[in-house]
């Protein structure tokens, strides 16, 4: 088992002088930023993946979640992020109970990323995501759009997905009298990747509900149809 303070301390080895006031700034960071490139970020995470069993991994992740330094909760999110993860009962737990926290973008894609990989493996955790629609929370609410996006990705979806899809676009209607800028952003961005697979569906949701949307979100959502 690896300890947090041994994980911390190879992250800290992995530092570029000079690097963290920029990071901070750009993501409007509060929490400590150390300065780590995303790169070596992954290639550590990696070598944790390939070395610690399923269970030791949600126990580092949680821990370093839990320190609230930005490139930890990096870490934690990259550490669970594989699509064959068994058992990932655990992992999902931990990854949803995680959206509270949420207050940036880079920290709440990284660990949707990590979500996405958990409710492929098992569609019926959209039952849990669907209670996030209602969330006060704007990044909870965020987080069922960026989760669900692998639902925008199938060329040829079997009936259970395209059912899917009808459902979170529906969560998608539901926000759109929400006209906070990540809200809007996320809605033209599941539509923008949905619109690659399945333009007729993009369309009718614009011709439906486009007049209630901002601009940016419906330029946005409109990126790739012809």
């Amino acid at each position: 088992m690896m300890q947090l303070q041994d994980a911390l301390t190879a992250l800290e080895a992995l530092i570029e002088p000079g690097r963290a006031e920029g990071m901070a700034a750009y993501h409007k960071q509060s929490r400590q930023v150390l300065g780590i490139p995303n790169p070596a970020l992954n290639d550590i995470t990696k070598s944790w993946r390939q070395t610690l069993n399923v269970e030791q991994r949600v126990q580092l992740a949680s821990n370093l979640w839990q320190t609230n330094i930005f490139e930890a909760r990096l870490a934690a999110s990259k550490v669970l992020t594989q699509a064959r993860l068994r058992p990932d009962e655990a992992a999902w737990e931990l990854i949803a109970s995680w959206t509270a926290d949420f207050d940036s973008w880079a920290i709440a894609d990284h660990a949707c990323m990590a979500g996405q990989k958990r409710v492929v493996a098992d569609p019926t955790r959209l039952d849990q995501v669907e209670t996030w629609t209602t969330s006060e929370h704007m990044w909870t609410r965020r987080a069922a759009l960026v989760i669900t996006l692998p639902w925008t990705k199938q060329n040829h979806p079997k009936p259970e997905e395209l059912q899917a899809r009808d459902r979170i676009l529906g969560w998608a209607a539901s926000y759109v009298t929400d006209h906070t800028w990540f809200i809007q952003k996320a809605i033209g961005w599941w539509l923008r990747d949905l619109s690659k697979h399945d333009p007729e569906r993009v369309r009718a949701f614009l011709n439906k509900h486009a007049d209630g949307m901002k601009p940016f979100a419906v330029k946005e959502a409109s990126k790739r149809l012809d």
